[in-house]
């Protein structure tokens, strides 16, 4: 469902995205793009004078949404000084329902699109333009070679991009608004996947990160039809491709075939996101999580156990009603146990219309919670610093994505971020094997075979934490 104003103006030629949230949205707004070319238009990085402005938004927490709301509002004055230009809102803010709700909050937006939705800002844009028949056409005749085509600014120049499998969630845990916002969960046949995949490996693209609210449930919706290990076997076979990754796994679906597929395939790396949310039984269980703590830790053991050298990351909530410090210090003590490679931390935000916002008081405060995400990152870091400090002296594989303040930067299979030094080539997109000559908690740094170390002054050390 989508809801729109039809105005009768020319239809301008530059476009700005503001991103916010997962890697879906992240996902959608290389779409949108995509779809805005095909109408003429040319990406901005400029909100302020681009002439369509997608505001793609995240309500997982409350202060995801916040920062959406703030940013329509900025754009508000801009709309009123040039009535030409046109503000699309879309995302989780939206919904599966449509802006019914939003039309009047925001006048200044003009188009309001569902998540994954692209069609009403295209038809909007179409229905205002003077040419609207020839530009129809036009629009219609952009997919004869390519079943997706990357916004121009990234052809050839993207080396790794997100491609969404399954939309929507049907699991609906108690803190999570994302059911109620991206609908039941739907997968997408094996064929459309395929081709846009190849469609972006003859565009540049050399790795694809496979992504679902619970993506290890890929083809459960569809009766007697392909599962997550099944379409791994497929994607392997393209040819250009060098990496598959998929995220984010629920740890009840994470079966022993989709961990022997990880094994088997060459292509997809030793590298899982599975999250937890707590240590704790009694937390789990409120959050309707469907397993407890021994089977998580009973989880790790099995993937461990078919590839030693796998990466593992989690996802932790502190604060979550009821939570007290007792099964907080158990999450602790967990992570501190199964020593994760990453962990993203969240403070508890009660979203309307959660089961966890109707039935539980958000009785942790805000100071305590502050506190004990500080506590998981405390950890954390002493953690994964000792896991990369493992790595010094290895030779490592390093898909490089791009130059940054004269170094180049990539990724391991296990998804480590290094850095190196070398001006002989151009190494954007290319593998390189890298050997660690110094380690960090967020990073590590390397030379190529027969080159000398970095030169590691203090200030360089210094890098954001990195998720």
């Amino acid at each position: 469902m989508h809801h729109y104003r039809k105005n009768c103006i020319v239809m301008s030629k530059t476009y700005n995205l503001w991103t916010a949230g997962c890697q879906m949205n992240v996902d959608d707004s290389q779409r949108v793009g995509s779809e805005l070319e095909k109408l003429g238009y040319i990406y901005s990085d400029s909100y302020r004078e681009a002439d369509v402005v997608v505001v793609n938004t995240c309500v997982v927490r409350q202060s995801a949404e916040d920062k959406a709301t703030g940013f329509l509002w900025t754009l508000k004055p801009y709309k009123e000084n040039n009535p030409n230009k046109v503000i699309a809102l879309m995302g989780c803010m939206v919904g599966v329902k449509g802006g019914k709700k939003l039309v009047k909050t925001f006048p200044h937006v003009d188009v309001f699109m569902s998540p994954s939705e692209t069609a009403p800002l295209v038809d909007f844009l179409i229905s205002r333009d003077e040419e609207k028949a020839a530009l129809e056409e036009r629009y219609k005749l952009q997919d004869e070679e390519l079943s997706f085509v990357l916004p121009r600014h990234q052809q050839n120049n993207l080396v790794a991009t997100y491609v969404t499998i399954i939309r929507g969630c049907s699991h609906v845990c108690s803190y999570c608004i994302i059911p109620s916002r991206r609908g039941i969960e739907h997968s997408r046949p094996v064929g459309e996947i395929v081709g846009e995949i190849r469609s972006m490996v003859a565009q540049g693209v050399k790795e694809v990160t496979l992504l679902g609210q619970i993506v290890d449930r890929y083809g459960y919706d569809v009766p007697a039809g392909p599962c997550l290990p099944d379409l791994l076997r497929v994607i392997n076979d393209i040819e250009g491709l060098a990496r598959i990754r998929f995220l984010t796994s629920h740890p009840n679906y994470m079966t022993d075939d989709l961990l022997d597929a990880m094994v088997e395939l060459p292509k997809v790396c030793e590298h899982v996101e599975v999250p937890n949310q707590a240590g704790d039984d009694e937390v789990l269980f409120n959050m309707k999580r469907e397993y407890n703590i021994t089977e998580y830790a009973n989880l790790i053991k099995r993937i461990r156990a078919r590839m030693p050298k796998v990466s593992i990351a989690t996802d932790i909530i502190v604060g979550f009603p009821g939570e007290t410090e007792a099964q907080f210090q158990r999450t602790l003590g967990t992570l501190a146990q199964l020593k994760l490679d990453v962990c993203h931390v969240a403070m508890y935000s009660p979203r309307p219309g959660t089961v966890s916002a109707k039935i539980l008081p958000d009785d942790v405060s805000a100071d305590e919670k502050k506190r004990r995400l500080q506590a998981v990152n405390d950890l954390q870091e002493q953690i994964v610093t000792e896991i990369n400090a493992s790595l010094l002296g290895e030779m490592v594989e390093v898909l490089v994505e791009e130059k940054q303040k004269g170094r180049w930067r990539g990724r391991t299979r296990t998804n480590k971020l290094v850095f190196f030094e070398d001006d002989s080539q151009d190494w954007r997109g290319k593998l390189a094997q890298v050997e660690v000559t110094w380690t960090g908690p967020w990073s590590l740094r390397g030379t190529l075979p027969g080159q000398q170390p970095l030169n590691m002054s203090h200030e360089s050390m210094i890098l954001p934490l990195i998720h």
